[in-house]
């Protein structure tokens, strides 16, 4: 595609029907709007579009997408059109890494965003750090992307793992009993989640009776399934995601485990529920964005307009990630007057999202201490035998405020370039 298409993909993308008319309705609508010769302003994208994590990647592509359509309807950034260049990460930090600095020095973007695996994520803050280019992290969790090793130039819109641990913690515990066992995920995410809810175990009196790692990727969870049997908890937690956490409800119903214990876990995603049987969806979760909010006026238009967009399918979590970051790269340049990233930096700091970017109760606000977005969290149960859309009961909706760590607590010491 031309620049003034507004649109570059991969041919990875290119191949994908299911994200195809929308480019096309895209570039349809953009070309229209401005001049050929106008300079874009360009936002590079780099999520997982193939391996574990490609369901989720593919759909924070796709808000992204319609945020875009979106702004650019809207006069653009500093009355520019906006072009979004995606690559895909694989979900792996080296592939992530190369992909970074393809579009800093071959493509020249203005800035980056995405991500899905939380150590795609850290690496891709460095990098972006160094070379003086605003990162916003839209979907990896790990504590320290704005704790420990938070950046100047790094946001998130996504929770961190302690908000994910804090948010169905206490109903978890309360509902069905002390005695936890964990299935993890062998990187950095893993980690920190399973770190943070046993140290929340901890305090309340309960106790891990396991914790397996298992490497991303892993197919078949037999032995971890067979410790968990034998270990006999209240709680079977899956922190796992994507590909991996289908496969381990598929063998967690196969062994019977589901009638043995509670199962739930830091997460649950509209993707994950799609490709799993019916009777497989089971279990107590959080969401971190649902398109079910009826008592949130500008949810259902937001619904309503994204289908028609993105043929027909429901936006997820993942879509409201890559949407929502888009339109906070897009809010923060124009109330900067320029792309000079430390302007922009300033202006995205303490950026509340208007309601139809928002689309939950109450507000959501990138602090400025951290560069966290303070956003809900929407813990409930997956609906026994539920077909799509509707596969998810949110019991009750926590305000990030209520459990996200301060900045200091969470160990975050921003420092800025002299």
């Amino acid at each position: 595609m031309e620049n003034h298409d507004f649109v570059s993909l991969g041919r990875r993308s290119l191949l994908k029907g299911g994200t195809a008319a929308g480019v096309a309705g895209l570039a349809a609508s953009s070309t229209c709007s401005w001049a050929a010769s106008e300079r874009p302003v360009k936002i590079g994208m780099i999520d997982p579009e193939t391996g574990t994590y490609a369901a989720d990647g593919s759909n924070e592509i796709v808000g992204a997408k319609f945020a875009v359509e979106q702004i650019n309807k809207s006069g653009g950034i500093l009355g520019r059109p906006v072009e979004l260049i995606v690559e895909d990460s694989g979900g792996r930090p080296g592939q992530g890494m190369m992909k970074a600095q393809r579009l800093v020095h071959r493509n020249k973007v203005d800035f980056l965003m995405g991500t899905v695996n939380s150590s795609v994520s850290q690496s891709i803050s460095e990098f972006a750090q160094s070379h003086n280019k605003l990162f916003v992290v839209t979907g990896g969790h790990v504590d320290d992307v704005t704790g420990a090793n938070c950046a100047w130039t790094t946001f998130r819109t996504c929770t961190t793992t302690w908000m994910l641990s804090a948010g169905d913690f206490e109903y978890l515990f309360k509902r069905f009993g002390k005695r936890w066992y964990f299935i993890t995920p062998d990187y950095s995410y893993g980690h920190a989640v399973f770190a943070n809810y046993a140290t929340l175990l901890k305090r309340a009196g309960g106790t891990v009776v396991g914790n397996e790692l298992a490497p991303v990727g892993t197919s078949d969870f037999s032995s971890y399934l067979i410790g968990a049997q034998a270990a006999k908890p209240n709680v079977l937690m899956c922190l796992n995601a994507g590909d991996d956490l289908v496969n381990l409800l598929k063998q967690v119903v196969q062994f019977g485990l589901d009638r043995k214990m509670a199962i739930g876990g830091a997460q649950q995603e509209l993707e994950t529920l799609q490709a799993l049987p019916k009777a497989a969806l089971l279990g107590w979760w959080n969401f971190e964005w649902y398109w079910k909010q009826p008592d949130v006026p500008a949810v259902a238009p937001f619904v309503e307009s994204y289908r028609t967009f993105a043929n027909g399918t429901y936006p997820t979590a993942r879509s409201w990630f890559g949407f929502a970051s888009a339109h906070a790269i897009a809010l923060a340049a124009n109330r900067a007057k320029t792309l000079e990233t430390i302007k922009v930096v300033r202006a995205l700091e303490g950026l509340e999202l208007p309601p139809d970017i928002a689309l939950q109760p109450g507000p959501c606000v990138y602090r400025a201490a951290d560069h966290q977005m303070i956003a809900n969290v929407f813990p409930g149960h997956v609906i026994r035998n539920s077909t799509y859309p509707d596969m998810f009961d949110v019991v009750k909706v926590v305000p990030g405020a209520s459990i996200a760590k301060s900045a200091a607590a969470s160990g975050c010491r921003m420092t800025y370039p002299t």
